[in-house]
């Protein structure tokens, strides 16, 4: 749904076809999240394509500001897959528990898993792991740090796959499952 809305926040209006060929999704699934959207009034319809609402560009909004940037992360011990990709997630590293339900919400949409890190007292952090452990990954760390910009309670999620689409499609499902806990 994020990767949907990223796509019609960027044009004007976009074709079903377009749609699905960017989501990576059949017709029918992508006509099925159209009438989803729609019904929750963040799309509209008309002879042009799908477009957002003024209620669905006012979400995107927010959504744009929670979830900050993106960055390709190489294999390694944090990662289980060959393309990982890293998002940023504004101000939610307190609803972090061990990283299993975003890890969770990223398997449900095909990805390998997703890695998330905290950034607290100016470093990032794995909830659960003894900071020891991660002297191996400094490099893929400080890519992080510098590629993201993260700020005091900000969560980075990497989420993995066999490819990059799905990659991010992981990274961002377990982005807004942590937005939803926030919400909590």
């Amino acid at each position: 749904m994020l990767k949907a809305l990223e796509t019609l926040g960027s044009e004007d209006a976009v074709g079903r076809v377009r749609l699905s060929r960017v989501l990576g999704l059949g017709e029918g699934m992508t006509r099925t999240l159209v009438r989803h959207l729609r019904e929750e009034g963040l799309v509209e319809i008309s002879r042009s394509g799908v477009f957002l609402s003024e209620f669905g560009r006012r979400v995107f909004s927010e959504l744009r500001s929670r979830i900050g940037g993106e960055a390709v992360v190489p294999g390694s011990p944090l990662t289980v897959g060959s393309s990982n990709l890293a998002v940023l997630v504004r101000g939610v590293g307190g609803g972090v528990r061990l990283g299993v339900e975003e890890r969770d919400a990223a398997i449900r949409v095909g990805a390998l898993g997703a890695t998330t890190l905290v950034f607290r007292g100016g470093r990032l952090t794995v909830p659960g792991v003894d900071p020891d452990a991660l002297q191996n990954t400094t490099p893929v760390l400080d890519l992080l740090r510098s590629g993201l910009r993260p700020a005091e309670n900000d969560a980075i999620v990497v989420g993995s796959a066999d490819d990059r689409h799905t990659a991010e499609l992981g990274a961002k499902a377990a982005a807004l499952r942590l937005l939803r806990s926030k919400e909590r």
